[in-house]
Formats: structure tokens, sequence, C-alpha cells
């Protein structure tokens, strides 16, 4: 099977050589035509100054045999009876009757006849013309003809040189043919081998054509098309680590999940069977055992209620109620309700008053979230600092490593154990979630092993 570029060059050698051939065979016929009409045209001249000077001619033999030395022309002269009274190369008396000859019948009906025949006796083609005089009160028949060996000659010669020219217009035409042949193979072979590193995945790889317009656009086509495929290989990597970002905080909320409700329901579970087991159990540890149910339920709830309002404010379903009230006075409030729970604890407050306009419901969820964090995971004191439009949660705790700074407000992630907890991993998410809708932000501070700040901005809330 043939290649492309050999199928066009084969289609256009074979167009080439076959219009040469039928040129050729054309200008053959046309130029033989030319040189007869030329030699006709030289006989039918010589006939009329022949007839200018015939009446004075005494003896028509002598004339003809004359004019046949000089011009090489054979001369025949032959009376309305078709018997030849002249001949200049042959002996009249050996001589068949001329008036069924065609060009002595012709001459009759027209100025000058003329004919091609083929003569058997010399194995040649002659030209005849001939033209009917009056001599001597008598019509006559005046008839040149010519041998067409020395015309043909004369035209195989020019031929053969047109031939010589046709064969050097044929090589070239080769010649032209092989170079174009491997420009086209140059072109293809650059589309093929950028086709090649594409089916590879090599998107930065380059095509140069350099002959043929047709082959620049394909490249130019192609290029687009790598940059269409580089920009779906994006979308595609970006897809499949969206993928597995979302498999993991899956992962993620099912271990969170899993871990923070082992406890208050393996709690429960024990007190639940440890009751239907003994009936007869003094009312006092029932009473105590319904009440731990109790509490471990309640905190099931809470963590249920957390969770759906991180994702309410991931959303953007909760829309901050604003209203104007002393930052102050809240995180008076705050460490007096935790002060509560941790009765063994010092929560120590520094704050100036500060009046903003803000939702108190989530400035309070903001307080509660930071320093109970601060409460569990320190055994010292905790410090609350409100200074300059600035709050900062302070405590001496365990500390943060650095490779989790940038992450332990992400939603669900949880770190090792032993290092930074924060229960499900949504309690700093719902305060980013809230700071960013008070046109503020979390910022972190923490050494390993000594302690963390927790601070945000209220300049830009005060302004509101």
């Amino acid at each position: 099977m043939l290649k492309i570029h050999q199928f066009f060059i084969s289609r256009f050698l074979i167009l080439f050589i076959g219009t040469l051939l039928v040129t050729s065979l054309i200008s053959y016929t046309a130029l033989k035509s030319i040189i007869i009409e030329h030699s006709k045209n030289n006989l039918q001249n010589a006939i009329t100054l022949m007839g200018l000077e015939l009446e004075s001619i005494e003896d028509l033999e002598k004339y003809s045999q004359l004019i046949h030395e000089k011009t090489q022309l054979r001369v025949t002269m032959v009376d309305r009876d078709g018997w030849v009274i002249a001949e200049s190369n042959h002996d009249k008396k050996d001589m068949d009757n001329y008036s069924s000859r065609y060009e002595i019948m012709q001459a009759n009906r027209e100025d000058f006849s003329h004919v091609v025949r083929y003569s058997k006796t010399l194995k040649i083609d002659f030209l005849y013309v001939a033209k009917k005089f009056k001599y001597q009160g008598k019509d006559i028949y005046l008839r040149l003809s010519t041998s067409l060996v020395h015309i043909m000659q004369d035209f195989y010669s020019l031929w053969s040189k047109l031939a010589i020219v046709f064969l050097f217009v044929i090589l070239l035409a080769f010649y032209l043919s092989k170079v174009m042949s491997e420009k086209i193979l140059y072109d293809i072979k650059q589309i093929t081998n950028f086709l090649d590193e594409m089916s590879n995945k090599n998107y930065k790889a380059v095509i140069k054509t350099k002959y043929f317009y047709e082959f620049l656009e394909i490249s130019l086509m192609l290029k687009n098309l790598v940059k269409k495929l580089t920009s779906r290989e994006k979308q595609k990597r970006k897809y499949t680590a969206r993928l597995r970002l979302m498999n993991k905080q899956r992962n993620d909320i099912l271990s969170a999940i899993s871990h923070e409700f082992k406890n208050p329901v393996a709690s429960i579970m024990g007190y639940a069977q440890t009751l239907q087991g003994d009936p007869d159990i003094s009312p006092k540890i029932r009473k105590k055992f319904l009440d731990k149910i109790g509490s471990n339920g309640e905190k099931i709830s809470k963590m249920l209620d957390r969770l759906a309002l991180s994702v309410k404010l991931e959303n953007k379903d909760l829309e901050a109620k604003l209203s104007e009230f002393d930052m102050k006075i809240l995180c008076e409030e705050v460490v007096l309700n935790l002060g509560l729970k941790y009765k063994y604890r010092d929560i120590n407050i520094d704050a100036q008053k500060t009046i903003i306009t803000a939702d108190k419901t989530m400035m309070e969820l903001v307080l509660i979230n930071l320093i109970d964090n601060a409460l569990k995971y320190s055994e010292l004191d905790v410090n609350v600092v409100l200074k300059d439009g600035r709050i900062s949660v302070e405590d001496m705790g365990v500390g943060i490593l650095e490779e989790h700074l940038d992450k332990i407000t992400g939603k669900f992630y949880r770190v090792k154990k032993n290092s930074w907890d924060n229960s499900m991993g949504i309690g700093l998410a719902m305060v980013s979630y809230i700071l960013k809708m008070h046109s503020s932000q979390l910022d972190i501070a923490s050494t390993f092993s000594k302690g963390s700040t927790f601070s945000f901005d209220l300049k830009e809330i005060e302004k509101k």
C-alpha cells in the first residue's frame, strides 16, 4: 500500500507523463500537417510560375526535364484524355492513363488539386499537386510531385530534438518529484512524531513543519488541540484531587464522629446493661446511673448540634443577626459560665470596654470554643485579654506543632494522639467561619510544650 506522499507523487508523475505524451502526439500530428501544407504551397507556387511561361514552351518534354534538374521535382503533363504528354522521370510510353487519378479529376473542379499517395513501386509517400492550363488551345494538366522522404526526415530530425527536450523535462520532473516527496515526508514525519508524543501525554512536544501551508494549518490545529488537552488534563487532576480530598474528609468525618461518640455511647450502653442485669439495684445507684445516661445523651445531642451548626455556617445558611453590645461584658459572662464548669481552674480576664456591632450569639460561641479549648489542653491558668480592639486567649498547655498550625482550623482535622486534639475538629472551624462572616480572622501563635495564643481583631467589626 502506497504512503500518502508516494501516492501524490506517483499520480503527479503519471499525470505529467500522460500529458507530455498526449502533447507529443498532438504536436507530431500538427507538425506533420504543417510541413505537408508548407510543401503543398511551394508546389502550387512552382506550378503557377511554370504556367506563366507554358505558352512559350515548344518542347514540353525538354521543359519537364529542365524543371526536374533545377528543382528535383517530378514533372508530369497530361492531356485532357488522361495520357501523359511529358514526364521528367519516366518514359511516358510506359505510363498508364491518368484520367482516373484523383488529382487529375479534382483539377477539373478546383483551381489546385493535391493528394498524398503511397507509391507501391518506390515504397514511399508522394505529395501530388495538379492544375489545369490551356496550352495551344487545348486543356492540359500540369502535375508536380515530390517525395515526402526528405520532408519526413527533416520532421523526424526536429522531433528527435523535441524528444530529447521532453526526456530532459521528464527527468527534471522525477527529480522535482523526489525533492517534493522528501519535503512532504519531512512535514508528515514532524506531524507523526508529534502525535506519538501526544499519545505518550508529552504535551510539551514541539512540532515544526517547514514546507507546505496545509501541513502548517494541521500543526496549528494540533497545537490548539494540545492546549485543550492540557487544560482538560489540569481539570482532570484538579477533579481527582478534589475527589481524593472529599474521600479524605468523609473518612475524617466518620473517624471523628466515631471517636467522639464512642465514649458517651459506651457509657450509655454500660449503665443501661447494668440496670437491665440487676433489677434489685438500689434506688440511689439507679438514679445515679440514669443521670449518667442522661448526661451522655445530652453530650451526644450537643455534639450533633455543633456539627449541624458548622455545616450551616460552611454553607452560609445562617445570617448574622447584628446588634450593638459591649464585648467586655460578653467576655465576663462566658468566663463566669465556664468557671462553673471548670471549678478548680483559674480564668484570668483583663478587658477594656469595647462596643461592637455583631451577632452576639455567634461571638459568644467563638469565646466559648477558644476558652474551652484552652482549659482542656492546659493545666495552668488561662488568660483572656481584650485590649485595643483585639481579643487574645492564652494558655500554657501542650502547644501545637508548627506543622499543624495552618491545618487545625480545617473542618474535621485531627492530629496524632498526645498532640493537638480539638474534639471532632469542628470547634475551630466554626470559629473561623464566624470570624470570616464578621470580616475578621483567627490568628494562632504556639510553641510546642510551652503554650498557645488564639486571637482575633475587632477593629473591622467595630466599624460596622
